[in-house]
């Protein structure tokens, strides 16, 4: 069996192993990460031989460094990076590459259109018939877009929303709530099938499936990084978050908004908690913009998402697609039945 991890913001992991009788065997680890001393390398080989294949990653991971010669440097590697490697080749885990990607990037639809999209979408994936797929999201509305969980009452101030034209609607994930003026934010969603991330915890995955973003911001410029659990962030402040849906149909919806460049005076009149937000972007002033993309890059909106679907190819390849017209029809059924109706929206009061 064969396993391999990108650690986000470090190395390449990569293991061979075969299992014998419940156990791990024949295991050798390799990857371009950097360790010290040169014997830490048949240590780790030693610690993971004939351990249970069913033991889960801690296990895995404390018994490599139980195993680990005193005064081991392990640089761009972690135990717990081994053992995500490890749970994925006996998972049988695919990769990025293993699959023919489309980036979709179509004209502006209204923000419960987008919603419904996502759940179609990742339906799509799972049933076979649409491949892995990379949506960047256009719309001409401000919208506010509250997390599954989220209570109503409690996010948004709805005079102010309606005074300011924001139509506030409900996504099928979790997290916070997204305030999405036109052309303020950078939003994309992944649709993949869950074996590409096999092994990995939620926390793992996260990481995992943004390290391709953060690769293209720093191509740009920003000393970005990802920052526990579902956060895209810098040395000047947050850039965005992300958020997750796993479908029982084995397929899995990721997607994130970056702020482009957003009104913050704005935002705390409509969002009840908006000064928090303000807060955690590293923004002193409510009154100050949020616009970390567009002051640290000097590029315009459009251009930096060429340059995130330039990234994304060039690390994974893929080719440029469209929603097809039973995806729009499928879609837009859905907003009539679930996305724009009362009980959906106001599901957590």
């Amino acid at each position: 069996m064969h396993g391999e991890y990108k650690v986000p913001g470090g190395k390449l992991v990569v293991v061979d192993l075969d299992v014998e009788d419940g156990r791990i065997a024949s295991f050798h680890l390799a990857g371009d990460f950097f360790l010290e001393p040169d014997d830490a390398l048949e240590a780790i080989d030693r610690a993971v031989n004939g351990l249970d294949a069913a033991a889960d990653s801690t296990d895995l991971a404390a018994a490599i460094r139980s195993g680990l010669p005193e005064g081991t440097q392990m640089l761009g590697v972690t135990p717990e990076a081994i053992a995500v490697a490890i749970r994925r080749s006996l998972s049988r885990a695919t990769d990025w590459r293993d699959y023919d990607w489309q980036i979709v990037h179509d004209g502006p639809v209204s923000p419960n259109m987008h919603l419904a999209l996502d759940q179609v979408l990742t339906e799509e994936v799972g049933a076979g018939r649409r491949g892995p797929t990379l949506r960047f999201w256009e719309w001409d509305q401000p919208a506010v877009v509250i997390g599954s969980f989220q209570s109503l009452k409690n996010e948004v101030d709805p005079e102010n929303a309606e005074k300011y034209g924001f139509e506030v609607v409900r996504r099928i994930s979790g997290g916070g709530a997204m305030f999405m003026d036109a052309g303020s934010v950078v939003t994309y969603s992944l649709y993949a099938p869950g074996d590409l991330v096999q092994g990995m915890s939620f926390a793992d995955s996260y990481a995992y499936l943004d390290e391709w973003v953060i690769t293209g911001l720093k191509s740009m410029g920003i000393d970005a990084f990802y920052q526990p659990l579902n956060d895209i962030t810098s040395a000047k402040g947050k850039i965005g978050g992300a958020a997750q849906k796993r479908l029982g149909n084995g397929a899995l919806l990721h997607h994130a908004t970056m702020s482009y460049d957003m009104d913050g005076d704005r935002m705390v009149q409509v969002l009840r908690i908006g000064r928090e937000k303000m807060s955690d972007k590293g923004t002193t002033s409510a009154a100050k913009r949020v616009d970390p993309l567009r002051s640290q890059t000097g590029l315009p909106r459009a251009e930096i998402i060429e340059r995130l679907k330039q990234t994304f190819t060039g690390l994974y390849g893929a080719s440029t697609g469209h929603v097809t017209e039973s995806e729009l029809a499928a879609a837009s059924a859905l907003v009539e039945s679930k996305f724009a109706t009362p009980a959906w929206l106001a599901r957590v009061p």
